[in-house]
């Protein structure tokens, strides 16, 4: 009998939901008015704005210190805020960063900053021994020399891989377009820039932003706001300071009409597409919320967006194209693109056009404008479980002069907005007729282009957005050039006498220390005029990887992927390099190569030659005063996917008559990189092939 009971049961819902009309959307009811509890707000004497709020669900507290003010440009030092905010935890004058770091991991804390902020948090009752911390830090910070110099040698590392990493490049270049030199948002490190700023100017920068007047302490967690006061009299009383930096900032640029920015990256098989302008609005605005949403419509949203729907799932010419809307109290700007195939290049910029007109040309559909709008109702009432919510809410308020309700009243405005607003805004911000077109590609690509700039040319930057001429000619050809650089690495010798000095050169074992973002790791390479080749690479002290060749055949190894044989291809194309100086056998090793003019590379002007060894093409540049070989990119194709992988020599060494780079660095397509430094180099001592297999 229950049986039959327990069948009428789920039979009555059935016969209950068959009544309804599925084809007509149920209504949505009007939207809640959220209730957020206040956060209480105060000003210290010394300018300090506190914003506190309780949550005692965890024995946790954060500080959150923001500075505030207009942001500055530094002109000849671009790059000087970075710098300094890396160096703000390098130790104080009472602590080493040895020290620093120990006591921080005593109490479990955390504590970091950057160049506008410093943020801890620990528990509770760590929480005396954790503002200790932080206000040393705030007040003492002491900038060493040893660490500045170490912070400068790593950004001189990045700033070379950033010219292999096409991201940084768009980025750059869009940054320069939407921008004047003189806006904050305008200016770019280069090693130039990075090479004039000077300890000293970081200390000044310290002590010129790190002020009192106009900065936000956000307390969250398991405190009390009544009996904070106290306590942070205590720590921060006798931090004092100027007042915050206060400026009227430059407009963006805007054009007349389409301009094509185009930048440089050699063997690339993609392109990167950044369709960008300047948007004239704030966070206060009364269009913001409706700009958000249409953006959410147009490439910034969930997967259906009108992007990713034409160029990825009807066009397939890309697995994602995106949109952005960044809005600041200081400059605000669009950007629309992605990764495309080079033979699609110029179909994807016009496919991003004519969704940027779209969307100003007619209504939104519901389906679309109600999806948006769930979405981002939905990413707020997630983001009201997090603590440190509310606090930021208070925060953006005094920052931005938002109404008192705004997020009280958030989803009853999101809730509000219609298809003729969104019509309103797209007409009033979107603009394909002036946009840069910004393009990080091959060069072969460029024709394709002209269409695009309403003047029908092309404008060139480097991978710092600075302005760039077309590749000057070689004066000499790939053969004379080959000649030069083994004349420099033989330091002047030609000839026989070469021929007798590369005799006595048997062979050659180089350990090399390389260091990465994982730590250090040792390599190996074992070299012999025989035609035999090892090379093994040790992390933490464990085999990662090695390699040999004998002059015929060869093989290698790794954790990840175990043992593979080289194949026929992989040994025709090592002998097409032989030698200790290979450049000597290009002419009839068999290897391919065309000279393709002067090119810089890490700021050094270069012969760039084209070489391609039937396994990898690869763009070695050779300097153009000594000869000497500055660094090779190599372009790699894996699982489908292409990956430039940079190569860069240093500090050349002579050894038993010949020059030699003893720093390699390579960055694996802007992902990863390993600085490598000579340890020892044995010449002419035997080795056991035996040991690379």
């Amino acid at each position: 009998m229950k049986r039959y009971i327990l069948a009428l049961g789920l039979l009555f819902p059935v016969l209950g939901m068959a009544q309804l009309d599925r084809s007509v959307r149920p209504e949505a009811g009007p939207a809640p008015e959220i209730n957020i509890e206040d956060s209480k707000v105060f000003t210290m004497e010394n300018g300090l704005t506190v914003i506190v709020s309780e949550n005692d669900k965890l024995p946790r507290v954060s500080f959150n210190l923001v500075m505030d003010g207009t942001p500055k440009t530094y002109g000849d030092m671009a790059g000087l805020p970075d710098i300094a905010g890396s160096l703000i935890m390098s130790g104080t004058t009472t602590r080493s960063k040895d020290a620093l770091d120990r006591e921080i991991d005593y109490i479990g804390a955390n504590l970091s900053a950057d160049n506008n902020s410093i943020r801890l948090s620990c528990l509770t009752k760590h929480m005396d021994m954790g503002l200790t911390l932080m206000t040393d830090v705030l007040m003492n910070a002491n900038f060493p020399e040893s660490e500045f110099d170490r912070i400068i040698k790593t950004n001189e590392s990045n700033l070379a891989s950033a010219k292999s990493d096409a991201g940084t490049m768009v980025s750059n270049a869009r940054a320069v377009a939407n921008f004047p030199s003189s806006h904050p948002y305008g200016e770019v490190m280069t090693e130039e820039t990075l090479a004039n700023i000077t300890r000293e100017a970081v200390v000044n920068y310290y002590k010129e932003t790190f002020t009192p007047k106009g900065a936000y302490l956000v307390i969250v967690g398991d405190i009390k706001a009544d009996e904070i006061g106290k306590t942070l009299s205590e720590y921060f009383e006798k931090w004092t300071g100027p007042a915050a930096h206060s400026a009227n900032l430059p407009s963006a640029i805007s054009n007349d009409g389409s301009r094509v920015i185009f930048v440089n990256k050699t063997g690339a098989v993609q392109s990167v597409i950044s369709v960008t302008f300047p948007m004239d609005i704030t966070p206060s605005h009364p269009d913001y919320l409706k700009v958000m949403v249409m953006n959410g419509i147009m490439g910034g949203g969930a997967f259906g967006n009108r992007l990713m729907q034409n160029l990825r799932e009807d066009k397939a010419y890309t697995y994602g194209c995106r949109s952005s809307a960044v809005v600041t109290s200081d400059g605000s700007w669009f950007t629309a693109g992605g990764n495309f195939r080079n033979e699609v290049t110029d179909s994807s910029i016009t496919e991003i056009l004519y969704e940027i007109e779209r969307i100003g040309d007619a209504l939104v559909e519901d389906d679309e404008l109600a999806l948006t709008k769930a979405s981002m109702a939905g990413s707020f009432a997630r983001s009201l479980e997090s603590p440190a919510t509310v606090a930021r809410f208070a925060l953006n308020i005094i920052r931005y002069d938002l109404p008192k309700d705004y997020y009280q009243t958030y989803l009853q405005k999101l809730d509000a907005i219609t298809k003729d607003d969104i019509l309103e805004v797209a007409q009033k911000y979107m603009k394909a007729n002036k946009a840069n077109i910004v393009v990080v590609g091959n060069e072969e690509i460029v024709d394709r282009l002209t269409k695009f700039d309403s003047d029908g040319k092309i404008e060139r930057m480097d991978a710092f957005g600075r302005e760039v001429v077309e590749r000057e000619e070689a004066d000499i050809t790939a053969e004379e050039l080959f000649d030069k650089s083994v004349k420099a690495i033989a330091m002047g010798t030609t000839g026989k006498k070469l021929d007798k000095k590369l005799k006595k050169m048997k062979s050659m074992v180089t350990t090399m220390e390389l260091s990465s973002q994982m730590g250090k790791a040792e390599t190996t390479e074992a070299w012999s005029n025989d035609g035999r080749e090892g090379s093994k690479t040790v992390m933490m002290g464990t085999l990662y990887a090695k390699s040999y060749f004998d002059g015929e055949k060869g093989g290698n190894w790794n954790m990840q992927t175990g043992t593979a044989e080289m194949t026929a291809e992989e040994i025709a194309a090592k002998k097409k390099s032989p030698g200790l100086i290979p450049e000597m056998n290009y002419a009839t090793s068999g290897m391919e190569y065309e000279m393709l003019g002067f090119e810089e590379f890490n700021g050094k002007k270069c012969y760039l030659v084209k070489m391609n060894d039937g396994e990898n093409e690869t763009f070695v540049y050779y300097n153009a005063e000594t000869y000497l070989k500055e660094g090779v990119t190599t372009i790699q194709e894996q699982m489908g996917q292409s990956m430039e992988i940079v190569v860069t020599y240093g500090d050349y060494t002579e050894y038993n008559g010949f020059l030699m780079a003893d720093e390699v660095n390579q960055n694996f397509g802007g992902r990863f990189s390993l600085e490598g430094e000579v340890t020892e180099r044995k010449i002419n001592e035997s080795f056991d092939l035996e040991d690379f297999k």
